[in-house]
Formats: structure tokens, C-alpha cells, sequence
């Protein structure tokens, strides 16, 4: 984009600065495409960290909030520090800064960890939007209105999963107008605000993406009572079987961590069944002998690992790239998916060892790649046959991330969630964004009574964070009470589970 581009734009250069973007989407960010044949000098907004104080930005920020907060409004007194609070000293605070193509700061405003002096857990808020009196009638750009997009973009992009924004009653047309809905009326310094907040929808969108279609091309099968499980019971036996495909464009990007993906997912929905594995068999598709061998090599190694027998399947060459896998285990008392009832604690078991996999930031954690026979096996056997205790409800966290995969284990129980956001365990590598929509490895949600205790997972790490309500969905509780909407109802559509019928009941005996 040249620089005699009337359209605004927004640049890079410092490590902490936005990335560049097309044109159309600057265009969206900032309100609409200026009239044709303006004059307008292009916009940029960068980023800076709020705490910077020999940021020249920051420095004409902050001048730029004392001229008027406290002396055009009078909301704080008129000192240099009058309106700084601990946001500002927060390191992990930003500033979003949007200048004219002469460096004129224009505007800008300040977002970050909702609480300063607290772990970031995905609650951000944005303040402090300034923007200049000359650049208020700025012909063809809004750059109030460029802002604010701009920052609920960037908080999406800092894995925040509520970002909330008391605003001053006159301004709250202009966020009604982008999109943000009203939450309560509030005071700031002494002035009428009105608290706003954000639609988050990455977790519904996930959803709708991974699972919303399952009702209507699956709904019915199965046994009674085992509706939306991870594996099912086969009749008249103590056997479990469960089959899960990887995605033909990861077999195909990265063979050997396809192969070993395909045990994984499959291993933990035997454990999330309470079944101990016996075997599993393949089935996979590749261009050559030699791709084939990648594959199956990746399969081979997480076979090992895991001690389970590959006990056979299926090779085709000379075909796109595929990769399936089926595992049976055994158990006389499965666990449902929809066991769970009003009342019931959600525990989450998870790894938190390992990382992101390399080319699979922010999706997949990789917890099990690192560990040693013994240590998979204790986080398989966590509610297996053996385990001192079995819970009434439970399901793997997997394609759904862990609130989605709680709406089905909801959904299957008839109920509804809520999800204590700072009581999940999470990693310090993942922000809540990603954790709470990633494959973690190793996760496995599951419903009881109060005071039931813990599964015994080895090195996985385990806490109640939640509970079973009346309703539908899932619900996210943050610590300020508030709740915000992540599920808007069913996952599925597959519906409620029912009772697990005769045959297995006398089984489990």
C-alpha cells in the first residue's frame, strides 16, 4: 500500500506491533471505505505496551488522556498522574495507538488483564479510549470507532475469552452500534457508565464447526444409553470399541505425528469409558509404500509407548492420504457420558506436562510424546477398571476443546454447565483462549457427587471446576460472579442419553 493510499492501514516494524493486514479488512476495522477521490492521509494504528513510559507514543497517550479526561471533562484532576491506575505499571497491558501518516497521534486506547495484580485468565478489559478533538470529524475514518475494533480484535488474539469496557453514557451509541451489548449501568470517576461487553464466540464457533452436524447424520446409533460417548459397548460382551479418524491434511503435512495422534485419541476414549485397552488395528491410505511407512511408523511408536498390541488393519497405496484407527478395551462397568445430574462437580484431569506441538500452536498440547510407559498408563487407568473409584459421568476432551466436549457430556446428561473459569487447570505456555479450545493431550472431564474423590492419574493433574445445572449448554463463572454464555445450548442434537439398558446393567453385576 503506498503512502499516498487514502485508506488506512495498519503497519509493523517493532516486535510487539500488529501485523499487516489487506486492505478490505483495514477498511472493515476502521468503519467503511472513505467517499473516492479524498484526500485523506492514511491511519495506523501499532501497539505498544502500556507500561513504557519512554515509548514516545505512550508518553503523547498519556498527555493526550490528561487534555481530556482531566481538563476537557474534568474527570480526574489535572495532574500528569491524575487518571494512571495500576493498568498502566501492568506489563501485559497494551496500548492500541492510531496515528496519521505525518506520526500524529490521533487516538488510543489501553486493554489488557482485567485484573492487574492477577494471573491473566482470559477476562480482559479495554479503557482509556482517548481520541483527539482534531481527529474526531476525521473525514473518511472513525477513528473511535477504528479503535475499539481494533482492540476486541487484538484481545481475540490474546486468548480472551470475556473483554468488557465501561464506557461513558454518551459513547455507548457507538458500541452499540459495533456490536457489543449492555451489560449495567455504572459510575467511573465520579461520571454515568454504562458496562459493556463483547460477544466471545470462539468456543460456540468451535462447536458449530467440529460437532453441530452429528444429530442428523448419526443420531440413533448406539445403545441406549451410551448416546455421544467416546467408545460403545458391544452387546452381550465386556468389550469396548472406539474408532477415531485424523484429518487427511495433517496425515498428510505430518505422517508420523498423524500416526501417533491416531493411538492417542483413540487410547483416551477407552479411558474416558473406563476400559482398559487390548488392541487396536488401522486402516491407512497413502500415496506410496514409503509415505505408508511414515505413517505407520507413527502408529508403531504410540502403540510401544502406550503397551497396547497392534493387532492388525488395513494398508492402500497409490490413494489420497488416510489414517483410522479402532481400539477395544475391556471393562464390566463402562462409563456414560450421560450419567451425570443437577447437582454433579465437574473435575477436569489433565497433563499439563510437555507443549504446543511444533506447527500446532495454540490447537494441540502435546503432554504424552514426553512421558514413559508407566506414566501413560497411570493417566489411561485414571477411572479404569482398577481405579478405587469410578465416577457417574465422564468424556475426553478432544476435536470440541474442553468447553464443547463439557456441553456434550451436558448434553448427553440432559443438563447444562457451568465452568469455573480460575479454577481450570491450565499450562502456563496456553492462554485461556487456546485452552479451553485446543486438543490438550491428555483431558478427561468427568461428573459426580460433592466431595467425590479424585482420580489417581499420575502425573495429570486434577480439580473440580464446575457443576451440573439446570438448562442447556455451557456457561463460563468468572471471579467478579459474573457469567458469561461459551454454548448456547446443545452440541449435538443427539440429544439425552437415557438409561443404559438391561443387558449392561447385569453385565456391570
Amino acid at each position: 500500500m503506498s503512502t499516498t493510499d487514502p485508506r488506512p492501514r495498519f503497519v509493523s516494524g517493532a516486535p510487539r506491533h500488529l501485523t499487516p493486514v489487506p486492505r478490505w479488512i483495514a477498511d472493515e476495522l476502521l468503519g467503511g471505505r472513505p467517499a473516492r477521490g479524498t484526500d485523506t492521509p492514511p491511519v495506523t494504528i501499532r501497539e505498544a505496551r502500556a507500561d513504557d513510559a519512554g515509548d514516545p507514543g505512550i508518553a503523547g497517550y498519556r498527555a493526550l488522556r490528561r487534555a481530556v479526561f482531566c481538563v476537557e471533562q474534568g474527570l480526574f484532576p489535572d495532574r500528569p498522574t491524575a487518571d494512571l491506575d495500576d493498568h498502566d505499571a501492568d506489563p501485559r497491558v497494551v496500548v492500541l495507538l492510531a496515528h496519521d501518516a505525518d506520526g500524529t497521534l490521533l487516538g488510543g486506547v489501553r486493554l489488557g488483564p482485567a485484573r492487574a495484580a492477577h494471573p491473566d485468565i482470559g477476562w480482559w478489559t479495554g479503557s482509556r479510549l482517548v481520541v483527539a478533538p482534531t481527529a474526531r470529524r476525521r473525514t473518511g475514518v472513525r477513528v473511535g470507532a477504528a479503535l475499539v475494533r481494533a482492540a476486541c480484535a487484538r484481545a481475540e488474539a490474546a486468548g480472551a475469552l470475556r473483554f468488557d469496557a465501561d464506557v461513558q453514557a454518551a459513547g455507548a451509541v457507538l458500541f452499540d452500534r459495533l456490536g457489543w451489548t449492555r451489560v449495567r449501568d455504572s459510575v467511573v470517576a465520579g461520571a454515568p457508565h454504562v458496562t459493556m461487553r463483547w460477544p466471545m464466540t470462539r468456543v460456540q464457533d468451535l462447536v458449530v464447526a467440529t460437532k453441530a452436524p452429528l444429530g442428523a447424520l448419526v443420531g440413533g446409533l448406539g445403545p441406549a444409553g451410551f448416546v455421544g460417548d467416546d467408545g460403545a459397548p458391544v452387546p452381550g460382551t465386556d468389550v469396548v470399541a472406539c474408532c477415531d479418524a485424523i484429518v487427511p491434511a495433517m496425515v498428510e503435512r505430518d505422517p508420523e505425528w498423524a500416526g501417533w495422534a491416531g493411538v492417542l485419541v483413540n487410547i483416551n476414549d477407552l479411558a474416558a469409558m473406563g476400559a482398559a485397552p487390548v488392541g487396536l488395528l488401522d486402516a491407512v491410505g497413502a500415496r506410496d509404500a514409503s509415505f505408508a511407512h511414515r505413517v505407520l511408523s507413527g502408529v508403531r511408536a504410540a502403540a510401544d509407548a502406550y503397551g497396547v498390541p497392534l493387532l492388525g488393519g488395513h494398508t492402500q497405496l497409490d490413494v489420497p492420504a488416510a489414517l483410522s484407527l479402532t481400539a477395544l478395551g475391556r471393562t464390566g462397568d463402562p462409563v456414560p457420558a450421560g450419567g451425570g445430574r443437577t447437582g454433579h462437580r465437574v473435575r477436569l484431569t489433565t497433563d499439563l506436562g510437555g507443549g504446543w506441538r511444533p506447527g500446532y500452536t495454540g490447537r494441540q498440547w502435546d503432554s504424552t510424546t514426553s512421558r514413559t510407559r508407566a506414566e501413560l498408563a497411570a493417566t489411561v487407568g485414571a477411572i479404569g477398571p482398577d481405579a478405587a473409584h469410578r465416577p457417574a459421568a465422564a468424556k475426553d476432551v478432544s476435536m470440541a476443546g474442553l468447553a464443547g466436549t463439557l456441553g456434550m457430556l451436558a448434553e448427553a446428561s440432559g443438563v447444562g454447565a457451568v465452568l469455573d473459569v480460575a479454577a481450570v487447570p491450565r499450562p502456563d505456555g496456553a492462554t485461556a483462549g487456546d485452552w479451553f479450545t485446543c486438543f490438550p493431550g491428555f483431558g478427561l472431564l468427568t461428573a459426580d457427587d460433592p466431595g467425590a474423590p479424585a482420580p489417581d492419574a499420575g502425573p495429570a493433574v486434577s480439580a473440580e471446576c464446575g457443576e451440573l445445572v439446570a438448562g442447556t449448554g455451557v456457561r463460563l463463572r468468572w471471579p467478579d460472579g459474573e457469567e458469561t454464555e461459551a454454548v448456547t445450548a446443545g452440541v449435538t442434537g443427539m440429544g439425552r442419553a437415557g438409561a443404559p439398558p438391561r443387558y449392561l446393567l447385569d453385565q456391570a453385576r
